[in-house]
């Protein structure tokens, strides 16, 4: 049985929203697009570049509360520190695309970056050698934020370290990745990090249609990883994800090896954080040591308690909302958006424990149940 015919065998375990999160999700990418590209800018129809890529940076916030949602919701990994994978997936993508300047920087090195050259660097330092080429550039994409947490979630979850303490470990994490990409003398900007990006695989990223097809690749890649996910959670594998996540000793008393199984659902979560941070630079324009800040990564966690955790779909949603409103409120109060953010935690926390996705099903089983209270004798009986 191959692959595919494995998947589609297995079709009926995937919930219900995934069709219609997918459908709703390519179909609003595609109108966007067609409203950039094709009605005129004079249209009230019309989509402005300037809100393509916006879309786009969200929908990399998207992929990146998924990958949260992943091993908090369906693992009770509490993780604070996603944000390094995303920005080590973003520093994969950032070093490929500087490679591509070659003699249009500033000081018109064919191989070294314009922040090399500034600081007198004479030789391009060994970590960036094949970074020239994009199938090498992707690869380190998944591959160091994968490798990252392998190391950190073997040595975690073998020494069987949870909670809190967990949680501020992965904090520190990000924190000492921070520190350390600060340092100029480490190869990655310093301080301003890398920007100045020319074109990706030959095409110019301020043009339009190179915008429209990041975007569209985003909306394309989330649907894949979202399906992708739901696939995995569901199969036997998830279920003992989301055993230990209940109760990991009787888990553990049954005979699994409950540390590999963690640490493999942490790779494959940072690995999914790393693809969004590749496709969020090319968008945005920039990745700085900023992006580690241990403050990102808690946001992350605002955006799936918002959305509601362990439902996927629920993250997503939490992510879009909440950078939208963060989009609007920074606009009108700059001073104030961490204060509203940190109100609608908490306000989530007490009043929403499942988020907007908690709503929604009590939503659908009160309008089941009361469907079913409707019906005749005759036929509840018939459909039992």
């Amino acid at each position: 049985m191959t692959i595919w015919q494995t998947f589609l065998s297995r079709r009926n375990t995937l919930d219900s929203p995934v069709l219609p999160f997918v459908t709703v999700l390519l179909s609003l990418t595609i109108l966007a697009s067609i409203g950039n590209l094709w009605i005129p800018a004079d249209s009230a129809l019309h989509v402005s570049t300037y809100t393509i890529t916006l879309l786009g940076k969200y929908l990399s916030f998207a992929m990146l509360a998924l990958a949260v949602d992943i091993v908090w919701g369906y693992c009770g990994i509490l993780s604070l520190g996603h944000g390094a994978f995303f920005a080590l997936g973003g520093y994969a993508m950032g070093m490929y695309l500087m490679r591509q300047i070659g003699t249009r920087g500033v000081y018109g090195d064919p191989i070294l970056p314009d922040f090399m050259v500034f600081l007198d660097w004479d030789v391009l330092p060994w970590y960036w050698l094949g970074m020239d080429q994009f199938w090498f550039a992707m690869l380190m994409v998944l591959l160091v934020p994968g490798l990252l947490a392998f190391v950190f979630g073997w040595l975690a979850f073998h020494s069987r370290v949870t909670g809190v303490y967990l949680s501020i470990i992965t904090q520190a994490l990000t924190y000492a990745l921070m520190l350390a990409f600060f340092r100029n003398e480490m190869g990655f900007g310093g301080n301003n990090g890398l920007t100045d990006f020319k074109d990706l695989l030959g095409f110019n990223l301020q043009a339009d249609t190179t915008r429209v097809s990041l975007l569209l690749c985003s909306a394309a890649l989330l649907a894949g990883i979202f399906v992708l996910s739901q696939w995995v959670l569901k199969s036997r594998f998830g279920k003992v994800i989301e055993a230990i996540r209940d109760g990991e000793p009787r888990v553990r008393f049954l005979g699994y090896r409950t540390d590999r199984y963690k640490v493999a659902i942490f790779v494959y979560s940072a690995m999914i954080a790393g693809i969004a941070g590749a496709l969020y630079v090319p968008q945005v324009g920039i990745i700085n040591p900023g992006e580690f800040a241990p403050l990102n990564s808690i946001e992350i966690v605002v955006w799936v308690a918002v959305g509601g955790r362990g439902t996927l779909y629920g993250a997503v949603i939490g992510a879009l909302l909440v950078n939208y409103a963060k989009t609007r409120f920074t606009a009108l109060m700059p001073d104030g958006w961490l204060f509203a953010l940190g109100a609608l935690f908490v306000l989530v926390t007490v009043f929403l424990p499942n988020g907007l996705a908690g709503v929604y099903g009590q939503v659908k089983a009160s309008v089941k149940r009361n469907a079913s209270d409707e019906q005749s004798p005759h036929q509840k009986s018939e459909a039992s």
